[in-house]
Protein backbone atom coordinates (compact mmCIF):
# COMPACT_ATOMS: atom_id res chain seq x y z
CA UNK A 1 0.00 0.00 0.00
CA UNK A 2 1.47 3.02 -0.75
CA UNK A 3 2.05 5.35 1.78
CA UNK A 4 -0.05 8.56 1.78
CA UNK A 5 2.73 11.17 3.57
CA UNK A 6 5.12 10.10 0.60
CA UNK A 7 2.32 11.05 -1.97
CA UNK A 8 1.19 14.30 -0.58
CA UNK A 9 5.20 14.94 -0.53
CA UNK A 10 5.47 13.83 -4.46
CA UNK A 11 2.37 16.23 -5.05
CA UNK A 12 4.12 19.17 -3.37
CA UNK A 13 6.92 18.57 -5.23
CA UNK A 14 5.33 18.63 -8.58
CA UNK A 15 3.33 21.72 -7.80
CA UNK A 16 6.71 23.32 -6.96
CA UNK A 17 8.26 22.55 -10.01
CA UNK A 18 5.34 24.09 -12.24
CA UNK A 19 5.09 27.28 -10.02
CA UNK A 20 9.25 28.01 -10.74
CA UNK A 21 8.61 26.88 -14.35
CA UNK A 22 5.64 29.37 -14.43
CA UNK A 23 7.85 31.85 -12.69
CA UNK A 24 10.78 31.56 -15.29
CA UNK A 25 8.64 31.62 -18.02
CA UNK A 26 7.67 34.73 -20.08
CA UNK A 27 4.53 35.96 -19.58
CA UNK A 28 1.49 34.74 -21.17
CA UNK A 29 -0.12 37.44 -23.29
CA UNK A 30 -3.71 36.15 -24.44
CA UNK A 31 -5.65 38.16 -27.14
CA UNK A 32 -8.59 39.54 -24.33
CA UNK A 33 -5.41 41.03 -22.27
CA UNK A 34 -3.79 43.04 -24.92
CA UNK A 35 -5.89 46.49 -26.44
CA UNK A 36 -6.72 45.89 -29.83
CA UNK A 37 -5.09 49.19 -32.17
CA UNK A 38 -7.00 51.54 -32.61
CA UNK A 39 -8.35 53.13 -36.13
CA UNK A 40 -9.57 56.52 -37.00
CA UNK A 41 -11.43 55.64 -40.16
CA UNK A 42 -14.43 56.16 -38.32
CA UNK A 43 -15.52 59.78 -39.03
CA UNK A 44 -19.11 59.78 -37.23
CA UNK A 45 -19.50 62.52 -34.98
CA UNK A 46 -21.38 62.54 -31.52
CA UNK A 47 -24.61 65.10 -30.83
CA UNK A 48 -23.56 67.09 -27.89
CA UNK A 49 -25.29 66.03 -24.31
CA UNK A 50 -26.67 68.52 -22.18
CA UNK A 51 -24.28 69.63 -19.81
CA UNK A 52 -24.44 70.09 -16.44
CA UNK A 53 -22.66 73.30 -16.28
CA UNK A 54 -24.02 74.97 -18.95
CA UNK A 55 -22.57 78.88 -19.12
CA UNK A 56 -18.84 78.46 -17.39
CA UNK A 57 -16.86 81.58 -18.04
CA UNK A 58 -12.91 81.18 -19.32
CA UNK A 59 -10.33 83.62 -19.06
CA UNK A 60 -7.99 83.12 -22.39
CA UNK A 61 -5.17 84.97 -21.96
CA UNK A 62 -1.20 84.29 -22.84
CA UNK A 63 1.32 82.78 -20.38
CA UNK A 64 2.86 85.82 -17.91
CA UNK A 65 -0.24 88.03 -18.45
CA UNK A 66 -1.38 88.28 -14.87
CA UNK A 67 -4.62 85.79 -15.48
CA UNK A 68 -3.73 84.27 -11.56
CA UNK A 69 -4.56 88.12 -10.31
CA UNK A 70 -7.83 88.03 -12.28
CA UNK A 71 -8.57 84.44 -11.01
CA UNK A 72 -8.49 85.76 -7.06
CA UNK A 73 -10.33 88.36 -8.02
CA UNK A 74 -12.98 86.54 -9.20
CA UNK A 75 -12.42 83.99 -6.43
CA UNK A 76 -13.09 86.61 -3.64
CA UNK A 77 -16.37 87.37 -4.97
CA UNK A 78 -19.08 85.20 -2.79
CA UNK A 79 -20.52 83.79 -6.09
CA UNK A 80 -17.54 83.16 -8.22
CA UNK A 81 -15.81 80.34 -7.88
CA UNK A 82 -12.13 80.09 -9.86
CA UNK A 83 -10.20 77.66 -8.69
CA UNK A 84 -6.45 77.21 -9.84
CA UNK A 85 -5.74 76.00 -13.20
CA UNK A 86 -7.60 73.49 -14.08
CA UNK A 87 -5.98 72.19 -17.76
CA UNK A 88 -9.00 70.65 -18.66
CA UNK A 89 -7.18 69.80 -22.56
CA UNK A 90 -5.08 67.18 -20.99
CA UNK A 91 -7.59 64.80 -19.92
CA UNK A 92 -8.29 62.42 -22.36
CA UNK A 93 -10.51 59.26 -22.52
CA UNK A 94 -8.37 55.99 -23.80
CA UNK A 95 -10.84 54.09 -26.37
CA UNK A 96 -8.84 51.11 -26.28
CA UNK A 97 -10.68 48.58 -28.23
CA UNK A 98 -12.60 49.37 -31.26
CA UNK A 99 -15.92 47.81 -30.01
CA UNK A 100 -14.89 50.43 -27.23
CA UNK A 101 -16.23 53.08 -29.81
CA UNK A 102 -18.75 50.80 -31.06
CA UNK A 103 -20.49 50.73 -28.15
CA UNK A 104 -20.34 54.53 -27.39
CA UNK A 105 -21.81 54.97 -31.12
CA UNK A 106 -24.45 53.23 -30.22
CA UNK A 107 -24.85 55.58 -27.26
CA UNK A 108 -24.31 58.24 -29.82
CA UNK A 109 -21.08 59.04 -27.70
CA UNK A 110 -17.67 59.64 -29.22
CA UNK A 111 -14.11 60.19 -27.57
CA UNK A 112 -15.13 64.43 -28.11
CA UNK A 113 -17.97 63.95 -26.93
CA UNK A 114 -17.18 61.84 -23.89
CA UNK A 115 -14.52 63.99 -23.07
CA UNK A 116 -16.63 67.05 -23.33
CA UNK A 117 -18.61 64.99 -20.45
CA UNK A 118 -15.82 64.63 -18.38
CA UNK A 119 -14.91 68.00 -18.68
CA UNK A 120 -18.52 69.30 -17.64
CA UNK A 121 -18.19 66.73 -14.76
CA UNK A 122 -15.16 68.26 -13.26
CA UNK A 123 -16.55 71.93 -13.40
CA UNK A 124 -20.06 70.79 -11.57
CA UNK A 125 -18.21 68.91 -9.01
CA UNK A 126 -16.14 71.76 -8.33
CA UNK A 127 -18.72 74.27 -8.07
CA UNK A 128 -20.95 72.35 -5.90
CA UNK A 129 -18.21 71.58 -3.81
CA UNK A 130 -17.79 75.47 -3.43
CA UNK A 131 -21.60 76.29 -2.86
CA UNK A 132 -21.62 79.35 -5.67
CA UNK A 133 -23.01 80.00 -8.77
CA UNK A 134 -20.20 80.87 -11.31
CA UNK A 135 -17.50 79.02 -12.13
CA UNK A 136 -14.33 80.29 -13.51
CA UNK A 137 -11.33 78.77 -15.53
CA UNK A 138 -8.66 80.57 -16.32
CA UNK A 139 -6.06 77.79 -17.59
CA UNK A 140 -3.38 79.70 -20.06
CA UNK A 141 -3.43 77.04 -22.43
CA UNK A 142 -7.10 76.84 -23.32
CA UNK A 143 -6.32 80.41 -25.59
CA UNK A 144 -4.45 77.20 -27.92
CA UNK A 145 -8.34 75.25 -28.11
CA UNK A 146 -10.92 78.09 -27.16
CA UNK A 147 -12.90 76.57 -30.52
CA UNK A 148 -12.66 73.13 -28.75
CA UNK A 149 -14.09 75.00 -25.54
CA UNK A 150 -17.04 76.63 -27.56
CA UNK A 151 -17.95 73.41 -29.21
CA UNK A 152 -18.51 71.68 -26.03
CA UNK A 153 -19.75 74.41 -23.91
CA UNK A 154 -21.89 76.70 -27.01
CA UNK A 155 -23.35 78.92 -23.80
CA UNK A 156 -20.12 79.39 -22.63
CA UNK A 157 -18.72 83.01 -21.35
CA UNK A 158 -15.01 84.67 -22.01
CA UNK A 159 -12.75 86.96 -20.83
CA UNK A 160 -9.72 87.95 -23.00
CA UNK A 161 -7.22 89.43 -20.66
CA UNK A 162 -4.78 91.12 -23.01
CA UNK A 163 -1.02 91.94 -21.70
CA UNK A 164 1.92 93.87 -23.74
CA UNK A 165 3.08 91.55 -26.12
CA UNK A 166 7.01 92.99 -24.96
CA UNK A 167 6.09 92.58 -21.86
CA UNK A 168 5.16 89.06 -21.59
CA UNK A 169 8.26 88.57 -23.59
CA UNK A 170 10.11 89.78 -21.05
CA UNK A 171 8.05 88.45 -17.88
CA UNK A 172 8.89 85.10 -19.65
CA UNK A 173 12.66 85.74 -20.30
CA UNK A 174 12.94 86.84 -16.74
CA UNK A 175 11.51 83.57 -15.53
CA UNK A 176 13.45 80.52 -16.82
CA UNK A 177 16.70 80.10 -16.60
CA UNK A 178 18.99 80.11 -19.65
CA UNK A 179 15.49 81.27 -21.98
CA UNK A 180 15.65 81.03 -25.70
CA UNK A 181 14.99 83.68 -26.90
CA UNK A 182 13.60 83.09 -30.50
CA UNK A 183 11.59 80.56 -28.84
CA UNK A 184 9.71 82.66 -26.49
CA UNK A 185 9.08 84.75 -28.85
CA UNK A 186 7.35 82.08 -30.61
CA UNK A 187 5.50 81.42 -27.81
CA UNK A 188 4.13 84.49 -27.49
CA UNK A 189 2.98 85.15 -31.25
CA UNK A 190 1.47 81.45 -31.17
CA UNK A 191 -1.01 82.70 -28.07
CA UNK A 192 -1.22 86.25 -29.17
CA UNK A 193 -2.82 84.83 -32.69
CA UNK A 194 -4.83 82.36 -30.86
CA UNK A 195 -5.85 85.30 -28.27
CA UNK A 196 -6.65 88.05 -30.68
CA UNK A 197 -8.60 85.17 -32.91
CA UNK A 198 -10.84 84.62 -30.05
CA UNK A 199 -11.01 88.72 -29.47
CA UNK A 200 -12.41 88.73 -32.81
CA UNK A 201 -14.44 86.37 -32.95
CA UNK A 202 -16.11 86.04 -29.63
CA UNK A 203 -18.66 87.87 -27.71
CA UNK A 204 -16.18 88.04 -25.01
CA UNK A 205 -15.59 90.45 -22.45
CA UNK A 206 -12.08 92.31 -23.18
CA UNK A 207 -10.01 93.93 -21.00
CA UNK A 208 -6.32 94.51 -20.32
CA UNK A 209 -3.62 93.39 -17.39
CA UNK A 210 -2.08 97.18 -17.53
CA UNK A 211 -5.92 98.31 -16.59
CA UNK A 212 -6.59 95.90 -14.01
CA UNK A 213 -3.37 96.66 -11.33
CA UNK A 214 -4.00 100.51 -12.24
CA UNK A 215 -7.88 100.76 -12.18
CA UNK A 216 -9.15 97.66 -10.07
CA UNK A 217 -12.18 99.02 -9.01
CA UNK A 218 -13.01 100.14 -12.45
CA UNK A 219 -11.84 97.00 -14.07
CA UNK A 220 -13.77 94.47 -11.38
CA UNK A 221 -16.95 96.53 -11.79
CA UNK A 222 -16.79 95.85 -15.44
CA UNK A 223 -16.13 92.38 -14.66
CA UNK A 224 -19.06 92.38 -12.72
CA UNK A 225 -21.66 93.63 -14.64
CA UNK A 226 -20.39 91.61 -17.74
CA UNK A 227 -20.73 87.98 -15.07
CA UNK A 228 -24.31 89.27 -14.02
CA UNK A 229 -23.67 89.47 -10.20
CA UNK A 230 -23.04 92.90 -8.11
CA UNK A 231 -19.61 94.00 -7.64
CA UNK A 232 -18.18 93.50 -3.98
CA UNK A 233 -15.58 95.51 -2.35
CA UNK A 234 -14.12 92.54 -1.06
CA UNK A 235 -12.69 91.23 -4.19
CA UNK A 236 -9.67 93.83 -4.33
CA UNK A 237 -9.15 92.48 -0.64
CA UNK A 238 -7.85 88.94 -2.45
CA UNK A 239 -5.45 88.21 0.55
CA UNK A 240 -7.72 87.48 3.17
CA UNK A 241 -9.25 84.63 1.13
CA UNK A 242 -8.24 81.16 0.74
CA UNK A 243 -7.54 80.68 -2.85
CA UNK A 244 -5.75 77.74 -2.29
CA UNK A 245 -1.56 76.72 -2.95
CA UNK A 246 0.47 79.03 -5.05
CA UNK A 247 2.61 76.57 -7.08
CA UNK A 248 4.00 76.28 -10.58
CA UNK A 249 1.65 74.43 -13.13
CA UNK A 250 -0.93 75.79 -10.80
CA UNK A 251 -0.91 78.87 -11.77
CA UNK A 252 1.59 81.95 -10.77
CA UNK A 253 3.33 81.50 -7.20
CA UNK A 254 5.93 84.30 -7.48
CA UNK A 255 6.05 86.87 -4.41
CA UNK A 256 4.07 89.25 -6.24
CA UNK A 257 0.86 87.18 -6.17
CA UNK A 258 1.92 86.02 -2.60
CA UNK A 259 1.69 89.41 -1.52
CA UNK A 260 -1.81 89.48 -1.27
CA UNK A 261 -1.69 92.85 -2.59
CA UNK A 262 -2.62 94.33 -6.42
CA UNK A 263 0.57 95.57 -7.69
CA UNK A 264 1.46 97.73 -10.92
CA UNK A 265 1.77 95.95 -13.73
CA UNK A 266 5.92 96.65 -15.06
CA UNK A 267 5.67 98.26 -18.47
CA UNK A 268 6.87 96.87 -21.65
CA UNK A 269 10.42 97.70 -22.28
CA UNK A 270 10.43 100.55 -24.63
CA UNK A 271 13.76 99.81 -26.21
CA UNK A 272 13.19 96.50 -26.94
CA UNK A 273 12.23 95.29 -30.53
CA UNK A 274 9.23 92.90 -30.83
CA UNK A 275 9.18 90.64 -34.06
CA UNK A 276 6.90 92.89 -36.82
CA UNK A 277 3.09 90.18 -36.16
CA UNK A 278 3.29 91.06 -32.70
CA UNK A 279 4.15 94.58 -32.43
CA UNK A 280 1.26 95.04 -34.93
CA UNK A 281 -0.96 93.37 -32.63
CA UNK A 282 0.19 95.40 -29.82
CA UNK A 283 -0.93 98.17 -32.00
CA UNK A 284 -4.23 96.53 -32.69
CA UNK A 285 -4.67 96.15 -29.14
CA UNK A 286 -4.39 99.95 -28.05
CA UNK A 287 -0.99 99.97 -26.66
CA UNK A 288 1.34 102.81 -27.92
CA UNK A 289 3.75 102.05 -30.68
CA UNK A 290 7.47 102.16 -29.34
Amino acid sequence: MRDPRMSAIGKGLRRRGRLMAQAVSPPRRSLDAMPAPRTDGDSYTAPPVPRLVDSPVFVLSSVRSGSTLLRVLLNSHSRIRAPHEMHLRTLHINLSRDFTADAMKALELDKDELEHVLWDRVLHLELARSGKQIIVDKTPPNTLMWPRLHRCWPNARYIVLLRHPGAVVASLTDRRTDPDHEQIRAEVLDYSEKLDEARRTLDAHVMTYEDLTAHPERTTRGLCEYLGVPWESTMLDYGDKDHGDFRPQLGDWSPTIRSGRIQQARPADPTAQLPPRLAELAKEWGYPAD
